[in-house]
């Protein structure tokens, strides 16, 4: 690992970016919980109390990770980088074999592809 000191500024831009992205996002899925299902015709009420409860929890993952993520980018030392960063890969690993398990390819498997790719292109930068 590099000493805190030798972390690369665009780096830390590209981790910050990615944070507000993901804190966007959750701070979207408050407002429009009904994201996370992808065809309410298929029986899911998405105006119904457990599907908004279920959008306000997928909300609250991506914001929490995204705060944490951007105080890791903007103070943090590349450790707490990894750690944050590595927590939403997982996630996105999660998003893209339940995805190919399902075989659907879609905007949502593409994502989670990019996202991943941005997660280990930040974790990379880091052993350098």
């Amino acid at each position: 690992m590099i000493e805190v000191n030798m972390i690369p500024l665009y780096v830390r831009i590209i981790a910050g970016v990615f944070a507000l992205a993901n804190i966007g996002y959750g701070i979207v899925g408050y407002f429009k919980p009904s994201q996370i299902f992808e065809n309410s015709a298929e029986g899911v009420d998405v105006k119904g109390t457990g599907a908004k409860y279920a959008g306000f929890e997928y909300a609250s993952r991506n914001l929490a990770i995204g705060i944490g993520l951007l105080l890791a980018a903007a103070v943090g030392g590349p450790q707490s980088i990894v750690i944050v960063t590595g927590i939403r890969a997982l996630v996105e690993i999660q998003s893209v074999l339940i995805n190919i398990s399902l075989k659907k390819f879609n905007e949502g498997l593409i994502t989670a592809l990019v996202f991943l790719a941005i997660e280990l292109f930040i974790i990379a930068k880091m052993f350098v």
